[in-house]
């Protein structure tokens, strides 16, 4: 099988058989168009005229490699006082790229970091009840009015306060991560909280090399010097049109996307890193899934997953060694943070998008601003969508009256019945991912081997965890090429959480987010259904077993 490998400060990318002749012809026509010299003296013209305003002030993450480390010696300081204190566990509030890497760094280090990006009551409940005299909260949010994260700090002050926790011991159970001038940062100041402020050239899902990425992270434990160090010793080749594989993995992406190849399937494969996938997910699906284009990112098990295809084309990358892989990319952490970032710059560049905004991210949000202001004048009305289409068991299904008088299995083949040739289904679970709820994710595998059964063909499933998905894939969702199908599932709460100083609950704040994507992607002619679990772990295993069976 013809290859070619390209390798540079313990970074290896490879691209192997009919994928090779495609990434080598945009690879020399970048270079041909000058660019790697473009990027790297950050011209924002390099993703044309209409991008130049965004762009141009989303160019920082080049530097991040040197810029980052004034945050290394502080934070190492402040890591050892708060152990002094008794103060060892820390809770990281934030959603998207305010999350995504820390996961990333502290689970491949080994290291505790409790991630709080979601509205669930169930898991939001059990983080405040966990260790609250030994808790100190990162509060993470660039625009600082993120309302989850708003609902979590809030929730958190009660909390403490509750825990006889008040005056400058309170204080201290706060450190703030958000951009300069922020309502975030006026408020934190005003509170008398430690804030570290992120820099504003830098978006959210390229900022793993910030602040958003390294507080929380080294707070944690995580060696954050090292990372910076392993991503410094690329930074030199990006500037090269020649032995930079950043550039080849950015022209083996482009190059898939425009022949056609726009389902990403990405797998781990001994890499070493724990939870890459889905920080690769959000940085691909919402860099470029926007005008009706686009890479969808895939993230399976492995290797062995149900539907992964490897090869011949552009199909799978896997993370590590893999021979059959038509794309394979080896290296440290923090190197492939660095490298992936520009990747994806790259191939904003050969898709033909700008890959620094998300116009569409704002549309789940409105719509649930606007479920939430009805709420407040029209109580738990303003969440009924009316009766449910079909109950099975501790099953409702809500399909706008599609599937009335169907069975669950009827209703499940039908959905995937309804993936087209070139399209994917997508499921959205807003349940709860680290309690008896996280079985959901086999959902993914046993829709795909469905799909194989029912199509002959593996369709691409996706998964995301609600709301955490609306600030990853919910971009690609709504702004990339219309050939999604959408399964949505809810589950009903025993319990619940007040949000402080709101009129709503947790439960309330989860079901308008749900219901807000839901018409979001109805308002744009996506196929959209949703599945309500009445009990959540019997309707979880009745829709587990429809599966199976």
């Amino acid at each position: 099988m013809t290859s070619v490998v390209t390798a540079a400060a313990g970074v290896t990318v490879t691209v192997r058989g009919d994928a090779v002749e495609n990434t080598e012809s945009v690879q020399q026509r970048l270079i041909s168009d000058g660019a790697p010299t473009a990027l790297a003296a950050k011209n924002a013209q390099l993703w044309g005229p209409d991008a130049v305003a965004e762009a141009g002030r989303r160019l920082g993450w080049l530097d991040l490699p040197e810029t980052s480390r004034a945050l290394v010696e502080p934070l190492a300081r402040l890591a050892e006082e708060y152990r002094a204190e008794g103060l060892d566990h820390f809770v990281l509030a934030g959603m998207g790229g305010s999350s995504l890497a820390p996961e990333v760094i502290t689970q491949t280090a080994g290291v505790e970091l409790t991630i709080l990006d979601t509205t669930d009551p169930l898991q939001v409940g059990r983080v405040i009840a966990d260790r609250i005299e030994r808790t100190v909260v990162v509060v993470a949010s660039k625009s600082g009015g993120t309302i989850e994260t708003d609902s979590h700090r809030r929730i958190f002050e009660q909390a403490f306060q509750d825990a006889g926790v008040t005056g400058d011991a309170l204080r201290r159970r706060f450190v703030v991560i958000t951009d300069p001038g922020s309502p975030l940062e006026n408020a934190a100041r005003q509170a008398g909280y430690h804030v570290v402020l992120a820099d504003p050239d830098v978006g959210g899902r390229y900022s793993a090399l910030t602040a958003f990425g390294l507080v929380p992270s080294a707070l944690a434990g995580a060696d954050i010097g090292a990372l910076l160090d392993e991503a410094a010793a690329l930074a030199p080749t990006l500037r090269q049109p020649l032995d930079n594989p950043a550039l080849t993995l950015g022209a083996a992406l482009g190059a898939a996307a425009v022949s056609g190849r726009d389902k990403l399937l990405i797998a781990d494969n001994g890499s070493g890193i724990s939870g890459f996938g889905d920080w690769a997910e959000q940085l691909i699906a919402e860099s470029t899934g926007k005008d009706g284009k686009g890479l969808l990112p895939v993230v399976v098990e492995g290797v062995d997953a149900p539907g992964f295809v490897p090869a011949p084309d552009v199909r799978g990358v896997v993370l590590g060694d893999y021979e059959a892989a038509a794309l394979a990319v080896k290296g440290p952490l923090g190197a492939q943070f660095l490298l992936w970032e520009y990747a994806t710059a790259i191939a904003g560049r050969v898709i033909g998008i700008n890959p620094f905004d998300q116009p569409n991210v704002q549309e789940s949000k409105d719509r649930t601003g606007e479920v939430l202001k009805a709420f407040e004048t029209e109580g738990e009305a303003a969440l009924d969508e009316g009766a449910p289409d079909v109950v099975d068991g501790a099953v409702e299904v809500y399909s706008g009256g599609a599937f009335a008088g169907a069975g669950l299995a009827e209703v499940l083949d039908s959905l995937v019945g309804a993936v087209s040739t070139r399209g994917y289904l997508a499921v959205m679970a807003y349940l709860d991912r680290t309690g008896q709820d996280a079985e959901a994710a086999a959902l993914r595998p046993l829709l795909t081997l469905r799909s194989e059964r029912l199509r002959h063909a593996p369709a691409p499933v996706t998964f995301g965890w609600g709301p955490r998905f609306l600030h990853s894939t919910g971009q690609y969702h709504k702004g990339g090429p219309q050939d999604g199908v959408f399964l949505q599932i809810t589950g009903a709460a025993p319990v619940d959480v007040p949000v402080p100083g709101r009129p709503y609950t947790f439960r309330t704040l989860q079901l308008a987010q749900a219901i807000g994507d839901l018409r979001a992607l109805r308002s744009r002619g996506r196929p959209a259904l949703r599945l309500h679990l009445r009990d959540r772990a019997e309707g979880l295993a009745q829709l587990l077993d429809a599966l199976k069976n």
